[in-house]
């Protein structure tokens, strides 16, 4: 999954939105994306409508929800999430080995009870807006930042999920780590051409597919474009381009 897919299905758009009109009416203007990410505004904004919607259009769908709790309640959360019929479902890998595998399990009970096929569970290893000092200073960790995640990602492997979210910068390491069947998926890609908002952890998108990335998750330079659709075939040219 993921490298041998065509550039343009190797790119999941941020469908970062407040409201269901508003998130539809992004579709509407991108009909040739294929896979969209549904986050936490939209979601809690919705419910699971807007799947509903985006399955409706043959979407695939990731769904970052992030959970990260007790191994009760993210085991809970995610059998129900497995339910909707989604591609790709996030955890904190911070929620422990033991709530880990208990997600992996009722992930898969989940998506069992509703005959269909389960979602890959993915690991955030350390959210991309967090930098190496704010690791050190803010939340204590004593681990270099690229050591951190590579922690996070092998806990995460060893518990038997998919794969995880990661920022580029630490694609390369992780891929040699863990392997080519361990999914790697990175948000805070941002063209040479884009803002680099509040990313802190960012790459090109090139890069982080030369790198080792199978997905990259992309918002802000495509949806607040003055034109998406030409920010959409840009990047997908891009990427293309490096064969």
């Amino acid at each position: 999954m993921g490298n041998g897919e065509q550039a343009e299905q190797r790119i999941i758009v941020a469908l970062d939105m407040p409201d269901e009109h508003s998130a539809i009416a992004l579709v509407d203007q991108l009909p040739q994306v294929d896979f969209w990410k549904v986050g936490l505004e939209l979601f809690t904004s919705t419910g699971p409508k807007i799947l509903e919607v985006l399955k409706s259009r043959q979407k695939r769908i990731f769904l970052d929800l992030k959970f990260h709790d007790i191994p009760n309640t993210v085991a809970g959360a995610c059998r129900s999430a497995a339910r909707y019929g989604v591609d790709l479902l996030t955890i904190h890998a911070t929620c422990g080995v033991e709530a880990l595998k208990a997600a992996t399990e009722a992930a898969q009970a989940g998506a069992a009870q509703a005959g269909i096929k389960p979602p890959k569970l993915i690991a955030i290893t350390l959210l991309t807006s967090i930098s190496a000092r704010q690791l050190a200073f803010e939340l204590k960790i004593p681990l270099e930042l690229p050591e951190y995640a590579l922690e996070m990602a092998l806990m995460a492997q060893e518990s038997g999920l998919n794969g995880v979210v990661c920022s580029p910068q630490e694609v390369a390491q992780l891929r040699q780590s863990c392997g080519d069947d361990f999914l790697l998926v990175c948000p805070g890609v941002r063209p040479s051409w884009a803002d680099q908002a509040d990313q802190k952890r960012s790459l090109t998108p090139a890069q982080a597919i030369t790198a080792g990335a199978d997905y990259l998750v992309i918002g802000r330079p495509i949806t607040t474009a003055a034109e998406p659709e030409l920010a959409w075939k840009r990047i997908c040219e891009e990427l293309t381009a490096i064969g």
